[in-house]
């Protein structure tokens, strides 16, 4: 069973290790580099413990950092709404850590924050996330047409949410 905890408890070595990895980098924005350097995890460190990037969480199994995750809370007339983004290290793929790091999310975003809202957007191409979130109860609303580029190639992008009133407990 995993966990979620502040993000200022993780140490940037162990997240350079996981998040310096291309077959994480194609499935995120271009904000998230490639190689991925002990400088940028420090300055992803800094920018998270400021508040600069959400509500930011690493996802732990047992004392073992496995990944990280977010809730970005939005403003003005979107502010019941958070988008929210995850990712794990390569090792710990295959082992349900995203979908319940996802169920966590959810239980901050609707009973903490008072949110009625999460969502986020998929590229194309990244069905495992696809899967994480439907198994999550999240649904499709929209494929958004050409919408993105990754790598100088256009790709399309997925809209999935979940509303309070649907999440499944």
């Amino acid at each position: 069973m995993i966990r979620l905890q502040n993000i200022a408890k993780a140490s940037s070595e162990d997240i350079q290790r996981l998040a310096n990895n291309h077959a994480i980098a194609i499935n995120l924005r271009d904000a998230f580099p490639h190689p991925y350097t002990i400088e940028d995890s420090v300055t992803f460190l800094e920018l998270a413990t400021n508040g600069m990037l959400g509500k930011v969480y690493g996802i732990y199994d047992g004392d073992t950092f496995v990944g990280c995750c977010s809730l970005i809370p939005q403003q003005d007339v979107y502010r019941i709404n958070a988008e929210i983004g995850y990712w794990i290290g390569e090792p710990y793929w295959g082992k349900g850590f995203a979908t319940e790091a996802v169920k966590l999310l959810l239980n901050v975003a609707f009973n903490k924050l008072g949110l009625l809202r999460v969502y986020a957007y998929i590229f194309e191409y990244n069905s495992a996330s696809m899967r994480v979130l439907e198994k999550s109860g999240f649904k499709k609303e929209a494929i958004i047409k050409s919408s993105i580029i990754k790598e100088g190639k256009i790709f399309d992008e997925h809209l999935y949410s979940i509303r309070k009133d649907e999440e499944d407990r």
